[in-house]
């Protein structure tokens, strides 16, 4: 078992080439919180829905210095590594695909045994949910990890589609929950053939975001939707040219329609949000 750091800014930290061993990392269950109302002179309450608090996990590890004079030089880069005023991302090698962006949640300190120093890590991730490692159009992204010995029942989903006119397909959603361009990421690009109305449908969700473009024949361009800003060829926001609405990715495979022009291609860029 290993553990893997890696900071905002790209530097990354495998602690067994530290010296360091991971003996234990454990995630804690989702906190459920959940809301209700009271209704006077009424048994029991109303159901009002039920969302997760942030997730805890912990870590035990085994620092082995090489020497005395190595071991506090060694503590100091624990400390740098786990630094926490601003969140990094966690690895465990037993799920090398999912990643979680963490703190550690309070102090902690290592028990000195000679050049050895044993020590336990509380973590805090703000968001209840892991991530996948990759987005959808990183190389080496593979969908079908996420689903362990059921990949063969699972279709293959592409993420790039070329187009033309009304065009049918299909986007897998290997995590646990939707992603939601308000709080996860999720980038869509059309590059093409503009119609005079632009039209993106989740058919599994019923969710439709449209664009009316004014376009004239035959006219190109690079439309986004990264999250819920909406712009042409990077520049020109359209939002106030839209139907102002936005479309999730279901968990499991989406059926969309693309309204497009004569010719295009279409990508979906995110990543699956998993328990």
């Amino acid at each position: 078992m290993n553990l893997t750091v890696t900071r905002l800014n790209g530097t990354t930290y495998s602690l067994a080439d530290y010296g360091i061993k991971t003996l234990d990392f454990v995630i804690d269950s989702p906190s459920p919180r959940h809301e209700t109302e009271i209704i006077d002179g009424a048994d029991g309450f109303i159901d009002m829905g039920t969302t997760y608090d942030g997730r805890s996990m912990r870590g035990s590890f085994m620092m082995y210095a090489v020497d005395l004079a190595d071991y506090p030089l060694l503590r100091n880069e624990v400390f740098r590594m786990f630094a926490s005023k601003e969140a990094f991302y966690l690895v465990d090698d037993r799920e090398p695909g999912k990643r979680w962006l963490v703190k550690v949640a309070s102090a902690f300190s290592m028990e000195q045994m000679r050049k050895f120093g044993r020590f336990e890590v509380e973590f805090i991730s703000a968001s209840p949910y892991a991530e996948s490692e990759k987005s959808t159009l990183e190389d080496g992204f593979d969908p079908t990890y996420y689903f362990g010995s059921a990949t063969s029942m699972i279709p293959i989903s592409q993420y790039t589609i070329n187009g033309a006119g009304t065009t049918n397909f299909q986007i897998l959603n290997g995590g646990d929950v939707a992603t939601d361009p308000r709080r996860q990421y999720i980038k869509v690009e059309y590059d093409g053939v503009l119609p005079a109305e632009l039209s993106i449908r989740n058919n599994t969700t019923g969710e439709v975001w449209t664009y009316t473009t004014g376009a004239s024949a035959g006219a190109t361009a690079r439309v986004k939707l990264d999250g819920v800003r909406y712009v042409k060829n990077d520049i020109v926001s359209i939002f106030s040219l839209t139907n102002r609405k936005f479309f999730t990715i279901a968990p499991g495979m989406n059926d969309f329609t693309v309204i497009g022009g004569s010719s295009y291609v279409i990508t979906f860029d995110f990543r699956f949000y998993l328990l």
